[in-house]
């Protein structure tokens, strides 16, 4: 049993997990730390944590993680460092910590220069959940329920606190796997950062066009499909691309050539490019095809 656990961060992510464990009794307290006191005062005002802790522009992220045994941090990515400097001084051996960031590298980067090291009581985490909505109003007791949850410990993290961190996540209903950091920053950067990225592009493309009250009047449920994504938190997103970036812009120079080639197919307009046009699109169904159905056999197995 936790006896007191933080959530620095009290959003969708973190409001979502204290939500998650007060419902699985997980831990006898919770308390929230967050830089926004309309959304601090909300979650006490929610029941989702008991105490929270407002913090200051300048940081300053300790005041409700001194004395918890566990840490859960659940902000944008970009504020690593500093969180982990606040934390050093009440940083404890006996506690248990953990976040929940989409990028691992600048993550266990961050807590090197911070410590000289990484932890051996810190477990790098990314749980795959999202929504368009954020803060604590959208947070869900059920939010990570048969949801994947990645983690990435390094080889100075304790095998031990890696268990414990495994078996809070199963706990709230995720499933749960290990991966070497640089592979997660890869694999991500091509399924999840690079969508986002082109979701957004469209969107700001079609936006600053001169017919733009038309485009979006008409725009159908595949635009809306489409684009979901772009109504994602701007600054979360800014600080994926910039700590991501040797990632992602590889991935988007491909993409550029992707389109070309489909460009180029079109502007031949022969029998043999309308067949490899064709061709194009049906390989990559299938492959869409390929995804679903495995979707579904991870669920089936869960």
């Amino acid at each position: 049993m936790i006896q007191k656990l933080c959530i620095v961060g009290v959003g969708l992510m973190g409001g979502s997990i204290a939500k998650a464990a007060r419902k699985r009794g997980l831990c006898w307290e919770i308390v929230g730390v967050d830089a926004d006191p309309e959304n601090l005062a909300r979650a006490l005002e929610l029941g989702v944590i008991d105490n929270g802790f407002e913090v200051n522009a300048f940081g300053d992220f300790a005041k409700g993680a001194e004395g918890s045994d566990w840490v859960v941090i659940a902000t944008p990515a970009g504020v690593s460092g500093r969180i982990f400097r606040d934390l050093k001084p009440v940083w404890s051996a006996e506690a248990i910590y953990t976040d929940v960031g989409s990028i691992k590298q600048s993550v266990i980067w961050a807590a090197e220069q911070t410590f000289g090291k990484v932890p051996a009581n810190f477990v790098p985490g990314h749980p795959i959940a999202g929504a368009e909505r954020s803060g604590v109003d959208a947070a869900s007791e059920d939010f990570y329920l048969e949801k994947k949850v990645i983690l990435t410990p390094t080889s100075a993290t304790a095998p031990q606190a890696v268990r414990l961190v495994e078996d809070f996540w199963v706990s709230l209903g995720a499933l749960v796997s290990l991966m070497e950091p640089l592979h997660h920053d890869q694999v991500f950067a091509a399924t999840s950062h690079l969508p986002h990225v082109l979701a957004y592009a469209l969107v700001h493309m079609l936006g600053e066009m001169d017919e733009q009250e038309e485009i979006f009047q008409y725009a159908g449920a595949g635009f809306r499909d489409f684009t979901r994504i772009a109504s994602s938190n701007p600054q979360m997103w800014r600080d994926i691309c910039l700590l991501n970036s040797r990632q992602i812009i590889p991935l988007l120079n491909a993409m550029g050539e992707e389109l070309q080639q489909v460009a180029s197919l079109m502007e031949q307009n022969s029998v043999e490019s309308a067949e490899n046009l064709l061709l194009y699109f049906a390989e990559a169904r299938n492959a869409r095809q390929r995804f679903i159905e495995q979707s579904l056999a991870d669920l089936g197995t869960s």
